[in-house]
């Protein structure tokens, strides 16, 4: 990987991109510390650190993904989720709607369609996100709420925050258009490395008073790289099922006689299934907030799933089934995104119109059949392997970075997401550098 960005910096045009995609990120960065007027930081953000106090919830990944904006509620508090969301609805709706299952068929004109409705629909998104933002700490973000006119503030604090998501969502766009990789992981990336990084940085005033907390931090770090080696390990894992073509008389021509192969990634769905699912066990987080964050049915709720160390032992039956359920929604959400990603039928239907065979194994049905047991296996494999990187990581964390208070500095699906993001942008610098050695071999 450092061979191919010193090769990619020796490249003026390449050198170029880099250089925009990283002032572009540098652009996020400062927005993510630009406050809001009339914004009451310490509450806020005591208020979100108290929505945050259970580990492996979406409020974390939020945060992180967000570079810590979302927790004090900048400019660029939203961040780039709203078009996210967007685009996961409109996946989605592009399977079940007819309109714009045609319209994904239509070549780029249809994508560019509905790109723009994904803008749109991510709009739309953010308003309703900033609404309720407002709305739940409108008593303490600012006086003027209390006073006849404090709809005003209110009306400008959403404006300021639906427009910096749109600026965030057109800085992805510039990265995608005029440097390198997609702009919208980039900017998640950033977001996560930068939140580990401070919260890195926050630890050192505590380890000048307790030099006996600097081994916290090297067991923390130890478990972080190798949590990154692990994921970097599985992520690259796929089963390849072989494929022969027989050879074809076209004309003149003699086509096939080749060998190739079906690849199926162990972890093909990447960190999507962790992602819905801890939205969903954050549903009852969310209804005891409309209900009253000092109730007790909120307290109870807190003690049974998330004990203490000196909890009782059915406050830790409480535990064990909040994280089963979770590995079950976990297990369900991987099977559900490889169906959309992966159907044998189509497979199958291919390989048999282009006289593709696997070893063994009839065309049609057979095929299909065998494509989709295996992808079952792996698919449960990888599931597995989600749950694995959910739930056990936090314990460690919160037995080494407790003391420092940086158990929540980056979450399993925070490495997640940041491995993926730097594979694909390595394999984006070797794909502009292998173009510029293939235009050198036709001149």
């Amino acid at each position: 990987m450092w061979q191919t960005i010193k090769n990619a910096f020796s490249d003026k045009t390449i050198r170029s991109k880099m250089f925009a995609t990283f002032g572009i990120l540098l652009a996020f960065r400062i927005g993510c510390w630009i406050p809001l007027p009339g914004i009451s930081v310490e509450f806020y953000s005591a208020q979100f650190s108290l929505t945050n106090s259970s580990d492996n919830t979406i409020f974390q990944l939020l945060s992180m993904m967000s570079g810590g904006s979302m927790q004090y509620l900048t400019l660029f508090a939203l961040g780039i989720l709203p078009f996210i969301n967007s685009f996961i609805i409109m996946q989605l709706l592009t399977l079940i709607i007819p309109p714009l299952e045609r319209l994904s068929k239509q070549g780029d004109e249809g994508r560019e369609k509905i790109t723009i409705i994904t803008r749109y629909v991510a709009i739309a998104l953010a308003v309703v996100q900033a609404i309720g933002i407002v709305v739940a700490y409108k008593d303490n973000i600012d006086p003027m709420f209390n006073e006849p006119n404090g709809w005003l503030t209110a009306i400008m604090l959403i404006a300021l925050l639906v427009a910096g998501s749109t600026v965030v969502m057109w800085l992805g766009e510039r990265i995608t258009e005029l440097g390198i990789g997609n702009g919208t992981s980039l900017i998640i990336f950033s977001g996560i490395l930068s939140s580990f990084g401070l919260a890195m940085v926050n630890t050192i005033p505590q380890i000048k008073v307790d030099n006996t907390k600097i081994w916290n931090l090297l067991g923390y770090i130890i478990v972080v790289l190798l949590l990154f080696a692990f994921i970097v390990f599985v992520d690259g894992g796929e089963r390849r099922i072989k494929v022969n073509y027989a050879k074809q008389i076209k004309g003149n021509k003699m086509y096939g006689g080749q060998s190739t192969f079906i690849p199926i990634k162990v972890n093909s769905s990447g960190v999507m299934p962790i992602i819905f699912a801890s939205s969903f066990m954050t549903i009852p987080m969310m209804i005891f907030q409309f209900v009253g964050e000092e109730s007790q049915a909120f307290r109870n709720y807190l003690v049974f799933c998330y004990p203490s160390t000196q909890a009782s032992p059915w406050q830790w039956v409480g535990w064990v089934f909040y994280y089963l359920v979770m590995l079950g929604l976990i297990i369900f959400f991987a099977y559900f995104y490889a169906q959309i990603q992966f159907n044998p039928q189509d497979v199958a239907r291919n390989l048999q119109q282009y006289g593709g065979t696997i070893q063994g194994i009839r065309g049609g049905k057979p095929t299909s059949d065998y494509l989709a047991k295996i992808n079952n296996r792996i698919v449960l494999f990888g599931a597995l392997f989600l749950g694995f990187i959910a739930i056990i990581p936090s314990a460690i964390f919160q037995l080494l970075g407790g003391p420092l208070g940086i158990n929540n500095a980056i979450s399993s699906t925070g490495m997640l997401i940041a491995v993926s993001v730097a594979l694909e942008f390595n394999k984006q610098l070797e794909g502009q550098l292998m173009m510029k050695h293939y235009k050198g071999f036709l001149k």
